[in-house]
């Protein structure tokens, strides 16, 4: 396709991903973000096989791999002491694997790749501007905005909205859906978990209305020798502000975890000291009836928001990066029907899936109905005994489905 001027709104991981296959492939990108300077705030997430392939195809695999944390599988236990999921990458394909990595390692890792050769002198950075509206024009796209010089407006060949769960600026009629989940998840980032094996994801189940994550986190890009693990308790959305806030309630909270799980309370006991350690999280579940058409595209959480039950958020917004790439590597003027039709054929069937899939899987994990948990806990003990079942459980989890019985190969994302 001939050289375009693209604006891309939002740097978070879909936004950053997306504007280095586009400046790979000579576009003149624009990155429009409303804080003055990036500082991802978040606990750690979890990259899973699609997600490292599409590293891989961006180039920046080896540098995210020196900062990061392996990890090999998840497994989730209950109060005695069975696993309820005992689900390993290799079990999806030969070498495959995760990677725990904190939110500011993540944009770092993207940043320092458009910051350096070739890549610097395709990219502008527009920082510190608030968007309010965009228009397709039919010849030019439009954004209009403020920033600290007033009022502007622009005009670009295509605009990529990438600004997150709670965007405004995704076009109203694509709009299907976009809801708060009833429930959300504190969290915190604390020194490395030396209690437990550290190339797994646990989690620890008691019913649906108690989980707990520990998650591999690796290192900061300011402090590469020291590990860290991020934690996760789940919660219903209108008590995280007052998570952990009384007196007492740390004592209680760790006499609790320690009746079920002692040896990761006998960790956190050392590690959880502050209410002001704990952040919350808020989840939405938005559903779209198309990511592009015309000069506008959505990519993303602003596209397809949802629980992150299945650990699939930073994933599936590195594959819309590389799907955009991908329907945008042709060569003369470009066509955007085309463009689109190939997108959504790339994105389309997988995105539904796992939203779907998602959205199942939620309330066993996350709600007040004992016979969720009962039902799951049945159902799941004898799942994983079935190796069809633990295969594909473990290629959902790799981020490689693009339906019930369809997938994607790792080595097809890699390839430039």
């Amino acid at each position: 396709m001939n050289n375009q001027h693209i604006a891309i709104i939002g740097a978070g991981t879909a936004g950053l991903a997306a504007a280095i296959v586009l400046a790979r492939q000579g576009h003149h990108i624009t990155i429009f973000e409303y804080v003055e300077q990036l500082a991802p705030v978040g606990a750690g997430l979890l990259l899973q096989p699609a997600g490292l392939a599409v590293f891989a195809h961006l180039g920046v695999l080896e540098h995210a791999l020196t900062l990061g944390a392996k990890v090999t599988g998840l497994e989730g236990q209950l109060p005695s002491g069975e696993l309820l999921v005992d689900s390993h990458y290799h079990e999806a394909g030969p070498g495959l694997y995760g990677l725990g990595i904190h939110r500011a390692t993540l944009c770092h890792v993207l940043v320092h790749a458009l910051k350096t050769e070739p890549f610097q002198q395709k990219v502008t950075w527009r920082m510190g501007v608030d968007l309010e509206k965009i228009e397709d024009r039919g010849v030019e796209a439009r954004l209009y905005g403020h920033d600290k010089a007033g009022k502007f407006d622009a005009a670009f060949d295509l605009i990529v909205v990438a600004n997150g769960a709670r965007s405004q600026l995704r076009p109203a009629d694509w709009v299907v859906l976009d809801r708060p989940y009833p429930w959300g998840a504190a969290w915190t980032i604390v020194p490395e978990c030396l209690a437990l094996d550290k190339q797994i994801l646990h989690q620890f189940y008691h019913g649906a209305s108690v989980m707990m994550g520990i998650l591999p986190t690796g290192a900061i890009p300011d402090a590469p020798n020291q590990r860290l693990s991020s934690i996760f308790w789940s919660l219903p959305s209108s008590q995280l502000a007052g998570w952990m806030r009384k007196q007492g309630e740390r004592e209680a909270w760790l006499a609790d975890v320690d009746k079920c799980w002692p040896i990761a309370a006998q960790w956190l006991e050392t590690v959880i000291e502050h209410p002001e350690q704990w952040f919350a999280a808020n989840y939405r579940d938005v559903v779209m009836r198309r990511f592009g058409q015309g000069r506008i595209a959505v990519i993303g959480d602003a596209a397809h928001a949802m629980s992150p039950q299945l650990g699939q958020g930073a994933n599936m917004a590195l594959l819309d990066a590389w799907a955009l790439g991908q329907a945008m590597g042709v060569s003369g003027e470009p066509d955007w029907s085309a463009v689109w039709q190939k997108y959504h054929t790339l994105r389309a069937s997988s995105t539904h899936f796992y939203q779907w899939l998602s959205r199942q899987l939620t309330p066993l994990y996350q709600s007040d109905s004992r016979f969720a948990g009962w039902g799951r806990d049945f159902a799941f003990t004898w799942m994983y005994r079935i190796p069809y079942v633990r295969k594909e459980m473990a290629v959902t989890i790799s981020g490689l489905k693009t339906g019930m019985f369809r997938g994607m190969k790792v080595a097809d994302v890699e390839r430039r």
